[in-house]
């Protein structure tokens, strides 16, 4: 099946050679590339998180296999839905499901359910795809949409992407997708978006899932980003490093009411 493209022209252009151009910028900068284990970025309009975004994937040497987790903004499909076959269309062109891979995790975490529903209109997912086209033409996926956020049910996923991930021969990289704290004064935002940032710079899942909770912070996709800290962790993860952090006040000078975003690298 196709999966096309869901928010172009509205969070990132839909002509290639915009597109293609807003890329370049976003990108245009030198980084000494190291290989990762998982890297943590957000999701919204390019105007906003694209820097962000850009800065943080120029940081790694991007493998040919990606592992891509992403929230559900929009209730629909199953609790944790996964794609195991076809392609998602972008103004670059179709970036295929890696279905080898994906029928390998469905088999390790019967978690998975095979759903195309609730990848149909989430953007979260599709705005990380442009860049990785961008910067590694060459490349499959496997999209997970993680809609629970229990802490059981999150390591069962982790480690079952660890195991798979981790008794294949060649290099396969986790994303998750996700944006900070949403609709508060920049340095409340900052201020509660550090204490989340933290415990992912400890590499501590539970610490995570714990902070968002007791702290009440909007971190959309910290259900993914938790999920993804128990299989980097299981992988050998020994650290991890903030690349970026900025916030829509940024750019549109309104610093009363701000969504954060944050890029992360761990190896």
């Amino acid at each position: 099946m196709i999966r096309t493209a869901a928010v172009a022209g509205a969070f990132y252009p839909a002509a290639k050679p915009d597109l293609d151009r807003m890329l370049r910028e976003l990108t245009d900068f030198e980084a000494e590339k190291r290989r990762a284990i998982a890297v943590i970025g957000p999701h919204a309009g390019y105007i906003y998180s694209g820097r962000v975004a850009g800065e943080t994937y120029r940081q790694v040497a991007l493998p040919g296999k990606l592992v891509i987790l992403c929230p559900n903004h929009t209730g629909r499909g199953a609790p944790v839905a996964i794609m195991s076959e076809g392609v998602w269309r972008t103004p670059l062109g179709d970036a295929p499901i890696d279905t080898e891979l994906a029928l390998q995790l469905k088999r390790a975490c019967p978690l998975l359910e095979e759903d195309a529903e609730a990848h149909q209109f989430e953007h979260s997912l599709e705005v990380h795809l442009p860049f990785l086209q961008f910067l590694r033409p060459a490349f499959s996926f496997v999209p997970i949409n993680v809609g629970i956020g229990s802490l059981p049910e999150l390591c069962q996923i982790g480690q079952a992407i660890a195991s798979v991930i981790g008794a294949r021969a060649d290099p396969v990289l986790i994303v998750s997708s996700s944006d900070m704290t949403h609709y508060e004064p920049a340095e409340r935002a900052r201020q509660k978006d550090l204490k989340a940032i933290g415990a992912i710079l400890d590499l501590d899942a539970e610490k995570l899932h714990r902070t968002v909770q007791e702290h009440r912070i909007s971190m959309c996709g910290y259900a993914p980003t938790t999920a993804a800290l128990f299989a980097a962790r299981s992988l050998g993860a020994r650290q991890a490093e903030l690349v970026r952090y900025a916030n829509s006040g940024d750019v549109t000078g309104d610093y009363a009411s701000v969504v954060g975003y944050a890029g992360l690298v761990i190896w």
